[in-house]
């Protein structure tokens, strides 16, 4: 994006126009705190805009954590602000056009399907962001909601972290309290009985994403309940065999080069393990899981290439 257009400044109006008067054909997406709609400015230009609830309580401290957050980082891997707009009892964000949607949208769609590779690569993108917040600056930043729906994908289906309305930053301290809540099913046992938010919170965020990319099941799945949820699920079949658990659309027994790409993904969801370890001193930290996952993707490749010759 060039430098003019990360300076460019909205009116309402314009926003109105861009998203023909926020119709619900613009609509991309709608989360606790805000609606994002698609916008096109006359010039062509094309942005997600994002509304926040301001009827809702925290909204508008969610505006601000974003605001905060996504100005304080820069990482080709985070969703870029593009400009803001207050009018009143009106406020949004204007940010980067994701052309490719999330990953969530990808995981279900009817009409395709994510190959091994750009299901490592999306995954390898998410945890650099993530080792970036947690290691790249004095004062830790703690997303607090990984989850697919917030992994946006661009033209060349390199990923995204988006949504940093609930993110904590650490200063000084490990962790802290919040009493906002994350999203079911990914969020921490810690964080769901104490509040308590840490580098960790973001891991087993992480751990659970990784296991919902390769299986295609979500934690909040109906076939899951209380005891038996989806990472007791995996922890329990993977040992048996990873067909048990994985996608069927990613692996079948016909397919070329089964055998390494089995090894694979066992090896992804066994590191999804390690990330979801009920206690968060038990987890293994991010640049574990970008070392790791690496060495998945690498040695896929050589096994790939070893085959073929």
């Amino acid at each position: 994006m060039s430098p003019q257009a990360m300076w460019r400044r909205f009116s309402y109006q314009e926003l109105l126009l861009a998203t023909d008067h926020f119709s619900e054909k613009s609509l991309i997406g709608i989360g606790s705190f805000g609606t994002v709609y698609k916008g096109r400015f006359l010039d062509g230009m094309e942005v997600a805009i994002k509304v926040f609830h301001l009827q809702f309580d925290g909204a508008l401290k969610s505006f601000d954590a974003e605001c905060e957050v996504l100005k304080s980082v820069r990482r080709r891997n985070l969703v870029k602000i593009i400009s803001s707009c207050s009018n009143g009892n009106f406020e949004a964000l204007v940010l980067e056009y994701m052309a490719n949607g999330s990953l969530e949208k990808c995981l279900y769609s009817s009409n395709r399907s994510l190959d091994i590779f750009q299901r490592l690569s999306i995954m390898i993108d998410v945890a650099l962001t993530l080792e970036y917040l947690h290691f790249g600056y004095s004062n830790p930043v703690v997303h607090c909601d990984i989850k697919p729906s917030n992994v946006l994908l661009d033209d060349d289906m390199v990923a995204h972290l988006s949504d940093f309305g609930i993110a904590k930053l650490l200063s000084g301290e490990e962790s802290m309290r919040t009493q906002t809540l994350a999203t079911i099913g990914y969020m921490t046992p810690e964080y769901g009985r104490e509040g308590q938010v840490s580098p960790k919170s973001d891991v087993y965020g992480y751990g659970i994403t990784l296991i919902e990319t390769f299986t295609k099941k979500k934690p909040t799945c109906e076939i899951f309940c209380e005891e038996m949820n989806l990472k007791n699920w995996v922890n329990d079949l993977l040992p048996i065999s990873v067909m048990n658990v994985v996608d069927t659309s990613l692996l079948r027994r016909e397919d070329k080069y089964f055998a390494a790409k089995k090894q694979s993904v066992s090896s992804a969801l066994s590191l999804a393990m390690n990330c979801t370890s009920e206690a968060p001193e038990m987890r293994i930290n991010t640049k574990e899981i970008v070392t790791r996952l690496k060495k998945i993707r690498d040695t896929l490749l050589a096994n790939i290439k070893m085959e073929g010759e």
